[in-house]
């Protein structure tokens, strides 16, 4: 019993551990983009891959995680935010979505 108990406090503390990380990656942006250092798109990575990571710890499979990405970024072309509207960024992202798949 003892043992499956230092399990189940294992998982949590890695969760909590990449929770934190992922709060920490989104600062970094946050430093590198006021600093315009150049370190955004490492910072941005650090995000993507914190996500990915932390979803397969909550259960999430990579591919429902790509799956929900797409639903996503459909929704929001069909929503025509700003950034769509303006720019057509999620247009962009689609495409390369479907360039990569």
């Amino acid at each position: 019993m003892f043992s499956d108990e230092t399990e189940i406090l294992r998982k949590i503390r890695l969760i909590e551990h990449l929770k934190a990380e992922l709060v920490t990656d989104v600062g970094q942006v946050y430093h590198a983009v006021a600093e315009n250092n150049g370190q955004a798109v490492h910072a941005l990575a650090d995000v993507i891959i914190g996500g990915y990571i932390l979803g397969k710890r909550l259960g999430i499979e990579y591919v429902a995680l790509d799956e929900a990405v797409n639903r996503k970024v459909e929704m929001l072309i069909n929503q025509e935010p700003d950034p769509e509207k303006w720019y057509g960024d999620y247009s962009a992202l689609r495409h390369h979505i479907q360039r990569k798949g």
